[in-house]
């Protein structure tokens, strides 16, 4: 006599919901399409995924605590010490010169020869530094070509908002403090955001499509009726 046929598992309906993966705030995010790091993308790959990334996602601990220490010391000695660059610099070779120099004449009673390595700058480092420097000024140049020539309003608006930002951040602090934000900024934004991914791409796809929503608000009721530069003059055949 046949056993009871065992029923199979019911097979998930699009209906009774969607999947674990597909439930969870990261996917939903890829849902409507927006990630902050593009799909398939990690934190450490964005931040070019060599040394750098591993300083700032403190994976490399003593490196990354040395860089927000020098950080903090500088900052200190500048805005509370309130020590100028040019004293601190100058003092800071004559430590070096004094110490190299009373080492060198000690070493004539120990008979040994100090060990100062000689430091140059390769040609291939200048050039791969040169490298770099063109292509991002180049990328520059041609954004602000493309927004002089009045071709894309929405690049436009975006330089103008980001200037008028860092102008009021130069109000409320002068550079050197601005720096240090900057280097506190670098070694704490990304680990957390490594930490907190998926929450942070939901809020990111949330606030994404309000902005593109309210954007064409203003597009249809404000931006469409102010006068444009013609497209760029095609070659007529």
């Amino acid at each position: 006599m046949a056993g009871p046929v065992e029923e199979a598992p019911a097979a998930a309906s699009p209906r009774d919901g969607v999947t674990e993966e597909a439930a969870s705030p990261a996917a939903a995010a890829r849902s409507r399409g927006f990630w902050l790091l593009g799909e398939d993308k990690s934190v450490h790959k964005a931040l070019g995924g060599g040394k750098t990334a591993d300083v700032l996602l403190w994976k490399d601990k003593k490196t990354s605590s040395a860089v927000v220490g020098g950080a903090t010391i500088l900052w200190l000695l500048f805005e509370v010490v309130e020590y100028h660059l040019l004293t601190l610099v100058s003092h800071l070779l004559i430590a070096a010169l004094t110490i190299l120099f009373l080492w060198s004449n000690a070493t004539v009673f120990i008979n040994k020869s100090p060990d100062v390595p000689e430091v140059q700058i390769s040609e291939e480092l200048a050039v791969n530094i040169a490298l770099a420097l063109r292509a991002d000024i180049n990328k520059v140049l041609v954004l602000l070509r493309e927004i002089a020539l009045g071709h894309n309003l929405k690049k436009f608006l975006g330089v103008i908002v980001a200037l008028w930002i860092i102008s009021e951040i130069g109000e409320l602090c002068d550079l050197l403090r601005l720096m240090y934000i900057v280097v506190l900024i670098l070694h704490t934004v990304p680990i957390l955001y490594h930490k907190y991914q998926d929450k942070v791409d939901d809020f990111a796809a949330k606030a994404h499509a309000e902005l593109c929503k309210q954007y064409k608000v203003l597009d249809a009721k404000v931006l469409s009726k102010i006068p444009r530069a013609p497209p760029k003059d095609k070659k007529e055949n």
